[in-house]
């Protein structure tokens, strides 16, 4: 039995409560991964679906998005929903960079919006 697969849920700023409109709407798809987040966003998405498993990383801006960053690189997460703000400023824009070079250089699937999200959630393909 293939071991289950680690998707990584992050939010920024307004997009929170699009991950958690998300989440509701998907979460008979997201039952069948293993669920990793940063800290509020994670928050967000266990008020939204407490029967989802969420394993709550730090904040953010204060080290959760390295930590996903991380766990892509050793090959932990496996596919990364980023619901990017790009209507405020972005003192983290760095953070932001790293993560989505990550998600590149080791060929995972990544959504940076929830259409894109929506058709690789359901696709065979994650």
């Amino acid at each position: 039995m293939a071991a289950q697969k680690c998707i990584a849920l992050i939010a920024h700023d307004q997009k929170k409560d699009d991950m958690a409109d998300f989440a509701r709407r998907h979460q008979k798809a997201l039952k069948d991964w293993q669920i990793v987040a940063t800290g509020t966003t994670g928050g967000r998405v266990m008020e939204a679906c407490p029967e989802l498993q969420v394993t709550r990383l730090k904040s953010g801006p204060l080290g959760g998005d390295q930590q996903i960053g991380a766990l892509i690189a050793t090959g932990e997460v496996q596919f990364l929903i980023f619901f990017v703000d790009p209507l405020t400023s972005m003192p983290h824009d760095v953070d932001v960079k790293a993560l989505m070079r990550l998600a590149i250089v080791y060929d995972i699937p990544m959504a940076l919006n929830s259409a894109t999200a929506e058709l690789l959630l359901t696709t065979d393909l994650t």
